[in-house]
């Protein structure tokens, strides 16, 4: 009886351990765990999101090529997007586009905005804030290197409200549009032409014909003079009668002497 006990209990261990799971490696265990099958779900859900992207756009080609339009321009906006650097960068050359001209023939909106601003930025308070697609360019009340009380504090700060009112340039596309219109015809001093009649204040651009007769008379005026015969002849013939009653007129007061 008792033999029959420890046989029992030794076929019952050997099944047990024929049924236990064998140790697989590592890499079998971690793609087990919890971690693996996350990842391998997460993997599962971006592959059949990038088919369904595949299968759509061919189903359905404009929609797809809209969309993908959208993207592209916003990656393009964004890429292109300026920043601090590059607003005083262009600050500076349009400051010495005007400073290469006379102060008499500087026009007054530009000057005056390009001063403006270079006012700001020498006082520090010219700030660049990033949008993603775009960027602003505002002023504020202080120098954030400034040690006042002002400065510091958080509670003094500008409010979001009222940034728009202090907003300056919008950067998009690799430009700062407002600094650029401003810098439209900076060489032109509208002051000096206000005393002028009004049809020669405005100006408008020259006709097809006149351009073409402009260019005519240009040419004409670099083509050596030529002088015909008949004139040449004339002009002699001009010279001796002149000559003749030269000589006439000076016999004649010697006579009467």
């Amino acid at each position: 009886m008792a033999s029959w006990r420890v046989l029992r209990r030794t076929l019952c261990t050997a099944a047990e351990a024929a049924a236990a799971p064998v140790p697989g490696t590592r890499w079998e265990r971690l793609k087990k765990s919890k971690v693996g099958v996350w990842c391998r779900g997460l993997f599962t859900d971006y592959k059949e999101a990038c088919r369904e992207v595949v299968v759509g756009s061919w189903e359905r080609p404009i929609k797809a090529s809209i969309y993908a339009s959208l993207l592209g321009g916003t990656w393009a906006c964004f890429y292109t997007r300026p920043d601090q650097q590059a607003f005083e960068a262009t600050l500076l050359d349009c400051s010495g586009q005007l400073g290469l001209l006379s102060p008499w023939i500087r026009n007054g909106t530009s000057d005056g905005h390009v001063q403006s601003l270079g006012k700001l930025r020498n006082e520090g308070r010219l700030h660049v804030l990033s949008l993603g697609i775009l960027a602003l360019a505002y002023q504020a009340d202080y120098d954030p290197d400034a040690t006042l009380y002002e400065a510091q504090c958080s509670n003094l700060s500008v409010p979001w409200r009222e940034l728009h009112e202090r907003v300056l340039d919008v950067g998009f596309v690799g430009r700062w549009w407002v600094l650029q219109s401003k810098m439209k015809d900076y060489d032109v001093n509208e002051e000096q032409f206000k005393d002028l009649p009004a049809h020669m204040q405005a100006t408008s651009a020259p006709s097809v014909q006149e351009v073409e007769t402009s260019e005519r008379l240009h040419k004409e005026s670099w083509l050596p003079l030529t002088v015909e015969e008949e004139e040449t002849e004339t002009n002699v013939t001009d010279r001796k009668e002149e000559e003749e009653s030269q000589i006439q007129a000076l016999k004649e007061e010697q006579i009467q002497a």
